[in-house]
């Protein structure tokens, strides 16, 4: 996968396109992967999946009984994990043709965590308190865009505006 804007440095957010991917989460095939990696650390029901899920995204991801419980279902009619009720709640294990069908694919789900690590983030700049800068960091990206039109693609111009950005961004880190 590129990385956009490597040029600057910039990686993108997870949740636009400008990140190298679709807006959705999960790619085809992922959520299997990620349910079945949850359940290798041990027995769960399926809202606990949810609740897992979401706080691994920090909050960005919700997964839905709709994405979640069709899945288990599928997982276990191929045998991959096994449904048992534990205290009045159904509850999931991975089984081993479940371990082998997640040893397959590690990439993937290193992908998956990894991506959800990127979720968490942002979840601190998210919140109502948050709204405040917007503005100004709209008009921030704007004059840097121009001034990088201006330069016309001069390396010692967008040495410059790296420089410049780099300083206000470790400001802003030590408040």
């Amino acid at each position: 996968m590129s990385k956009p804007f490597s040029a600057w440095g910039y990686t993108g957010f997870p949740w636009t396109p400008f990140a190298g991917r679709r807006a959705r989460f999960f790619e085809s095939g992922e959520v299997r992967l990620a349910i079945l990696s949850l359940l290798s650390e041990g027995p769960k029901h399926g809202y606990q999946l949810m609740k897992e899920m979401e706080e691994r995204s920090g909050g960005m991801y919700r997964a839905s009984a709709g994405s979640v419980y069709p899945t288990l279902q599928q997982l276990e009619d191929e045998g991959l994990v096994e449904a048992a009720v534990l205290g009045g709640r159904r509850t999931y294990s991975l089984t081993a043709a479940g371990r082998k069908e997640l040893d397959n694919d590690p990439e993937t789900v290193r992908r998956i965590w990894e991506r959800a690590g990127q979720y968490e983030d942002w979840r601190g700049c998210m919140g109502p308190e948050a709204v405040v800068v917007y503005g100004p960091l709209i008009q921030l990206l704007k004059t840097g865009l121009q001034a990088a039109g201006r330069v016309g693609g001069k390396k010692e111009g967008a040495d410059r505006i790296r420089t410049i950005l780099e300083r206000a961004r470790r400001e802003l880190e030590a408040l």
